[in-house]
């Protein structure tokens, strides 16, 4: 095999190097509010009460915000979450609640929520 004027240990380093090229990096949740572990839901969290379209939504808010808090879900995230389930809430309000539990849905599916 022919390794060229360069020798092997060279094609292998440009091959490290242009793979190492690809790599993208995330950015990083931002940090959890002071007294809360990262990753670790507090014990004082509950679940809003509620029924129909405005508990279900006020429900994965509350989830939604948890997740930002301990630092599961980013900021970004969390914005535009909160953004798509603005929506929702309006069709709710608006007696519209199988519109409003469908922007749920695809809000929860979207940001990889069941």
């Amino acid at each position: 095999m022919a390794t060229g004027r360069f020798g092997p240990g060279f094609a292998a380093l440009a091959a490290a190097l242009a793979l190492g090229a690809c790599t993208q990096t995330a950015s990083r949740p931002a940090a959890p509010p002071p007294g809360v572990v990262p990753g670790v839901t507090p014990s004082t969290f509950s679940m809003p009460g509620g029924s129909g379209c405005a508990g279900e939504i006020g429900r994965f808010r509350a989830v939604l915000k948890n997740d930002v808090d301990t630092g599961n879900v980013g900021q970004t995230v969390f914005t535009r979450a909160n953004a798509d389930l603005d929506r929702g809430s309006a069709s709710c309000s608006s007696g519209r609640e199988g519109e409003a539990l469908s922007v749920l849905a695809s809000t929860k599916s979207r940001y990889g929520y069941r």
